[in-house]
C-alpha cells in the first residue's frame, strides 16, 4: 500500500510520523483528494496562501475541526454561503475566531487586537524574561528532566495568563492544574494535564471579565473586560470570555509544541546549540526553521462555498479542502533541500506556521518572542543537552497538532 492510500486523518503510523506523506502528497502535485474522508489536500505554499487570501470561495467555518464537522446541506435555491451565515452556531466552534468569516471575523479579529497591544506585549515581556529564569532555575540541576512538564507547558501557560491579566496571586493556581511536580521522565499524566487546564478556564475568565465590569480596578483585566468592537459597541461578557479562552488554549499548547521541538533538535545536533551559544542573534532564525519544519499545527481547513479550481483540480461546492502547512513548509519549489533542518536558512521565515491574511494568528509575535527568549535563556544557563532515550519519543496521534508527547532530557547547570 502506497503512502497515499492510508488515512491521513485515522492511520496513525501517519499521525505519528506524516513526513513520508507531506513527500508523496509533493510528488502527486499540490492539491490532491484524499479517499478516506474525501478531503481536497492542498501542500503546494501558493495553493495554501490562495485558500487563506479567498474568503469569497473558502469558507473557514470548518477551520479548526475539517472533516469532523457535520455541514448541513442547503435548502433548494440556497447557496453554500447562506448555510454557513444562517447556521454557523449549530455547528462545532462555529463561533470562535477561526471558524468566522468577514466581516464578522473583522470586527472580532479587531477585538483581539486589544489583547495584543504594544505596551502590553512590552510589559509581558518583561515577566517572560524572569518566569525562563526562575523556571529554570528550578530544574536545572536534576541531571533529567521531562522538558515538556517542567518548562514548556508551565512557561507557556504563565506567560498567557500574564498577558491576559490574570492576578499574580492566581498564578499559582493556574499552574496547579498542570499536576504537582509532575517534571520526573516517565511521568505519565502530562500527556492529559490540557483538558484540566481547559475546563477551568471558562469559569475563571467569567468571573474575573463579570468582576471588572462591576467593579473596574487599575489593572489588565479590567482594561480587557471593557474592550470594545471598532463600532464602539461593548461586547457580550460571554465574547470576552470566549476570545480569551481560544488565545489561551491555542497559545498555550502550540507555542509548548513549539518549544519541545526546538529542544529536540539541540539535544540531537549539539552542533547547533554550540553555534547559537557563540551567535545568540541567530536565534530568532532558529526559531523559524524550528516553525518551517516541526511547525505545530499541521493544516486548517476550509469549505469550498462555489464550483472552483485550485492548481487545475476541480473542487466541487460544499467540499472541505486542507491547508496542509505542514506539506507547504516543506515545498520544493520554495525551500530548497526542504527536510533539511538549516538553522541558518535565509527564507526560514516565509513559512506559513501562523496561517496567512485574515487568519494569520494574532499571537504570532508572542509566540516569537516566548521561543527567542526561552532558548537564549536555556543555551546561556544550560549544557550538555540530550537526548535520554531517541527511540521512545512518541507524537501526538493527531490530524491537527504536531508534537512530541513529552520530551526526556539530560541536562546540566552551566558553570557561570
Amino acid at each position: 500500500m502506497s503512502v497515499l492510500e492510508r488515512s491521513f486523518f485515522t492511520d496513525r503510523e501517519v499521525l505519528q510520523d506524516p513526513i513520508p506523506y507531506y513527500r508523496a502528497l509533493r510528488e502527486r502535485g499540490p492539491v490532491w483528494r484524499e479517499p478516506s474522508m474525501g478531503v481536497f489536500m492542498v501542500a503546494g505554499l501558493e495553493e495554501v496562501l490562495e485558500l487563506y487570501r479567498d474568503h469569497e470561495r473558502f469558507s473557514a467555518i470548518v477551520g479548526p475541526l475539517g472533516p469532523l464537522v457535520q455541514v448541513p446541506q442547503p435548502e433548494p435555491g440556497e447557496s453554500w454561503a447562506e448555510v454557513v451565515a444562517r447556521r454557523r452556531h449549530e455547528m462545532p466552534m462555529g463561533d470562535t475566531l477561526m471558524s468566522m468569516d468577514p466581516p464578522e471575523h473583522t470586527r472580532h479579529r479587531a477585538l483581539a487586537g486589544k489583547f495584543f497591544t504594544p505596551r502590553r506585549l512590552q510589559e509581558n515581556e518583561q515577566f517572560i524574561l524572569g518566569l525562563a529564569d526562575e523556571l529554570i532555575d528550578e530544574f536545572a540541576d536534576r541531571g533529567e528532566v521531562n522538558f515538556d512538564l517542567v518548562y514548556a507547558r508551565p512557561f507557556t501557560l504563565l506567560v498567557i495568563a500574564d498577558l491576559l491579566g490574570v492576578p499574580r496571586e492566581d498564578h499559582a493556581t493556574f499552574r496547579s492544574w498542570l499536576g504537582g511536580d509532575m517534571g520526573n521522565v516517565g511521568d505519565p499524566e502530562g500527556r492529559h494535564v490540557a483538558d484540566q487546564v481547559f475546563a477551568n478556564l471558562d469559569p475563571y475568565f467569567t468571573r474575573y471579565v463579570e468582576e471588572r465590569r462591576a467593579t473596574p480596578r487599575d489593572d489588565v483585566m479590567s482594561r480587557l473586560a471593557a474592550v470594545r468592537f471598532p463600532d464602539g459597541a461593548l461586547p457580550d461578557a460571554a465574547d470576552i470570555v470566549r476570545l480569551a479562552v481560544v488565545l489561551f488554549a491555542a497559545g498555550q499548547e502550540t507555542t509548548a509544541r513549539l518549544l519541545c521541538a526546538g529542544m529536540r533538535v539541540l539535544g540531537e545536533q549539539p552542533h547547533v546549540a554550540d553555534e547559537l551559544r557563540r551567535a545568540p542573534a541567530g536565534i530568532a532564525n532558529f526559531v523559524e526553521e524550528c516553525l518551517r519544519l516541526e511547525g505545530p499545527i499541521k493544516g486548517s481547513f476550509r469549505l469550498a462555498l462555489t464550483d472552483t479550481r485550485i492548481a487545475g483540480v476541480d473542487v466541487p461546492a460544499g467540499s472541505i479542502l486542507m491547508a496542509v502547512v505542514g506539506a507547504a513548509n516543506r515545498d520544493p519549489r520554495v525551500f530548497d533541500d526542504p527536510d533539511r533542518f538549516d538553522a541558518k536558512r535565509a527564507n526560514a521565515r516565509r513559512n506559513v506556521a501562523f496561517g496567512h491574511g485574515e487568519h494569520f494568528c494574532p499571537g504570532a509575535n508572542l509566540a516569537r518572542t516566548e521561543a527567542r527568549i526561552s532558548f537564549e535563556r536555556l543555551l546561556a544557563r544550560l549544557d550538555d543537552i540530550r537526548l535520554v532515550n531517541p527511540g521512545a519519543l512518541s507524537y501526538a496521534e493527531s490530524f491537527i497538532i504536531r508534537g512530541l508527547d513529552d520530551l526526556p532530557l539530560h541536562l546540566r547547570r552551566r558553570a557561570a
